[in-house]
């Protein structure tokens, strides 16, 4: 039986009342903070170093600095500069953008009407294409004059006599012509003594018809006219078709919002852009991305890397889990070897086509994806079979996947990358450095709350989301408790019901309390949760419920004694009591 003692309020700094219905809302967050000036590139390798020198001088002194002031003896990790989606409507462009996507679609539709992105070649360049090669080995390799010669006298009467049957000049006069080009520059007697025999072989072949054919009347020809047309326009190749995940080239608006990321990739250079789209489809096809996509690699790593949520703008979030790879099994079967190295390569292009083929290319429509890297217990620097995979990985993807990611977000980051990051950082565009952001450990859970709500983030990062009563479209409320400073939340409650409600102190060590607190003065305060400590055990999230029999209120109570400011969070629901 519950624990009575008389009405009376909990003694609290601050009390948040809570109205009786569901929570829809969330309370805004404060903006992202201010981006810092990115560093110069150096001219010089010696520059570099001492640039390197003077900004870990400057990461030591502003690290002793921080712990000094708030008690904090971690690492302060820089922020880069804001980053804000450009829009994907061609009529928001600039004047010069909307030129050049006009040119880069006058490029892609002469591409494709030529065959230049691979595919069926035709007829005539199929023919050609037959005959270089044995043009290529005869320049390679040439033979006796004597041999040739007799050889391509003996080639060309053959050709001939099948060419007089068709009746076809100008096909003899291009065999000639391609013979006499594959011919020495000394053998220029060669070469008239072929054409002359091409004459004297026609002459004579040419009365040499079936009696039949000769016996036709002229109303027979007719049909064998329109045989030729049919087959010319049979042999008449039609523009060609090319598709990338999953959207024809120039087929409507969403090939534009495609040709758009190459443009942007490439900074608006229209012949830089049209190469990498070319390179791009040429790669899908050596790579065999259709095929892939059906492949089965097993769920050995779907916790290395999995999709979870959607950030606050829309975009679907991908988790990369690198301390995964802690596992020594799981790190030997995915790296070990050549072959297995490449499964892992094939399975991250998979994993991330299917995602792709998820988005929506229409203009205005999310087509990019936010990107979490959590480095907690990353393997590092020293696993050289992981660092190998993952550079040709991260190639890959630059060179064939432009602008799908809206954001990269580094959380548990250690001291290691952030040196790695300091030396690659000047190299980088400033448009690419604004959509990175680093944390560590102790911020990571904030700096995720700026861009995902919490009850969109893993358990395990922080957030409310799992499975259970409540679902990923429950809004949670986002406060910050002061240190040493008491919180109180309320729970006001007009009928009987029944109050389900989730807490989460991110990094907790504080204490917590509940209790019912009815409204009649006769009554007594019911305690729910003996106030107690809630030590620090990750993803550990209060779930509780009070069956609620007359008008009152259910009051949470939140005792910060440490000296750093925490994040409290918390979503409630009600039923009807005879639910």
């Amino acid at each position: 039986m519950a624990d009575q003692v008389q009405v009376g309020a909990p003694p609290a700094d601050k009390v948040v009342v809570v109205p009786d219905v569901p929570l829809a809302e969330k309370p805004p967050v404060a903006a992202a903070a201010a981006a810092k000036e990115p560093p110069p590139v150096p001219e010089s390798e010696e520059e570099l170093v001492k640039q390197k020198q003077v900004e870990d001088a400057e990461a030591l002194e502003t690290k002793i600095s921080d712990a000094v002031a708030d008690g904090d003896d971690e690492e302060k990790v820089p922020q880069s500069g804001h980053y804000k989606e450009e829009s994907t409507r061609v009529a928001d462009l600039l004047e010069n953008e909307k030129k050049a996507v006009e040119e880069l679609k006058v490029l892609v539709r002469e591409a494709l009407n030529k065959h230049e992105f691979g595919g069926f070649a035709m007829p005539q360049q199929q023919q050609q294409q037959q005959q270089q090669p044995k043009d290529d080995s005869a320049k390679e390799e040439p033979k006796p004059k004597a041999e040739a010669v007799t050889e391509t006298v003996a080639e060309t009467k053959e050709e001939s006599i099948a060419q007089a049957e068709t009746g076809d000049d100008e096909e003899k006069v291009a065999t000639a012509t391609i013979r006499s080009d594959a011919v020495e520059d000394d053998g220029a007697k060669t070469v008239e003594a072929i054409e002359d025999t091409i004459v004297s072989v026609s002459a004579s072949v040419q009365p040499e018809q079936p009696p039949e054919a000769a016996s036709k009347e002229p109303s027979d020809a007719k049909p064998n006219v329109e045989g030729k047309d049919a087959e010319t326009v049979s042999n008449k190749v039609l523009p060609q078709e090319v598709s990338i995940w999953g959207i024809p080239l120039l087929a409507d608006e969403r090939s534009d919002v495609i040709l758009l990321k190459f443009l942007r990739a490439r900074d608006f250079k229209v012949k830089e852009a049209f190469t990498m789209l070319q390179n791009t489809i040429r790669w899908r096809k050596e790579f065999g991305i259709d095929e892939l996509v059906e492949q089965d690699f097993g769920n050995d790593l779907e916790k290395v890397v999995f999709m979870h949520g959607f950030d606050k703008e829309g975009h679907p979030v991908c988790y990369n889990v690198y301390g995964e790879f802690q596992n020594k099994d799981l790190y030997q079967k995915t790296f070990s070897d050549e072959e297995k190295r490449q499964n892992f390569l094939r399975w991250r292009i998979q994993f991330l086509e299917k995602s792709i083929r998820k988005l929506d290319f229409s203009p205005g429509g999310i087509c990019t994806i936010v990107q979490i890297n959590d480095l907690k217990n990353s393997p590092g620097l020293t696993k050289w079979e992981l660092r190998q995979a993952t550079k040709q990985a991260l190639q890959l993807l630059q060179d064939n996947y432009p602008e799908f990611v809206a954001r990269q977000v580094f959380i548990n980051v250690p001291w290691w990358y952030l040196a790695v990051n300091k030396m690659i950082s000047p190299f980088l565009t400033q448009r690419t450095r604004s959509k990175f952001v680093f944390a560590g450990p102790s911020k990571s859970a904030e700096n995720l709350f700026r861009y995902i709500a919490a009850e969109q983030v893993p358990v395990r990062y922080g957030g409310l989301s799992k499975d259970g009563e409540f679902g990923n479209t429950d809004a949670v409320t986002e406060i910050t408790v002061k240190p040493a400073a008491k919180h109180t939340v309320e729970f006001p409650v007009t009928e009987a019901c029944l109050l389900t409600w989730e807490v989460r102190v991110v990094g907790w060590e504080v204490n917590y309390g509940a209790e019912f607190v009815p409204s009649g003065e006769d009554s007594y305060t019911i305690i729910i949760q003996k106030s107690k400590k809630v030590g620090c055990s990750e993803g550990e999230v209060v779930c509780d419920n009070f069956k609620v029999g007359e008008p009152g209120k259910v009051v949470l109570t939140i005792h910060n004694p440490t000296s750093k400011k925490k994040k409290l969070l918390y979503r409630l629901k009600t039923m009807p009591a005879s639910a």
